[in-house]
């Protein structure tokens, strides 16, 4: 079993990160998307954050948490895809929920981990970036 695991780490490692970035993609789409309709339909009504308006605020937040999380999703230039979700989760812990029980900021905490951590190794194999490299140089497959 050692030998087969030790045989394909890069493919595990390349797999969990396809994963990683997937769900939590996912995830955070699930949490932006919800609030489109908020930015298009009449006053905004969101946080005020280091004196931005209402719209500004929820502006910055849905491209974070609907274009970014796309585009981390599909692993497209997804280092810095993550630096404005990373920008947004700290403000979240930071600023939104500051005060508050552990438990209304850990799934912002959550996110802030996983983004750190794919900024940290990158995508994997299995990401448009990947592919985008490949296209550039042929001979770095």
């Amino acid at each position: 079993m050692k030998e087969l695991l030790k045989a394909n780490q890069q493919r595990l490692t390349d797999s969990a990160l396809l994963i990683a970035r997937v769900v939590i993609a996912g995830m955070m789409l699930n949490h932006g998307l919800p609030k489109v309709p908020m930015l298009l339909n009449g006053p905004v009504k969101f946080f005020t954050v280091f004196g931005m308006s209402p719209s500004v605020s929820l502006t910055l937040t849905l491209f974070a948490q609907v274009v970014c999380s796309a585009l981390v999703l599909f692993g497209i230039v997804t280092r810095l895809a993550l630096v404005p979700l990373i920008a947004t989760m700290l403000v979240a812990l930071v600023v939104i929920h500051r005060g508050e029980p552990f438990a209304r900021m850990e799934p912002a905490l959550h996110f802030l981990l996983v983004y750190i951590v794919l900024f940290l190794t990158g995508p994997g194999k299995y990401a448009v970036d990947r592919l985008i490299q490949r296209a550039n140089h042929p001979d770095r497959s």
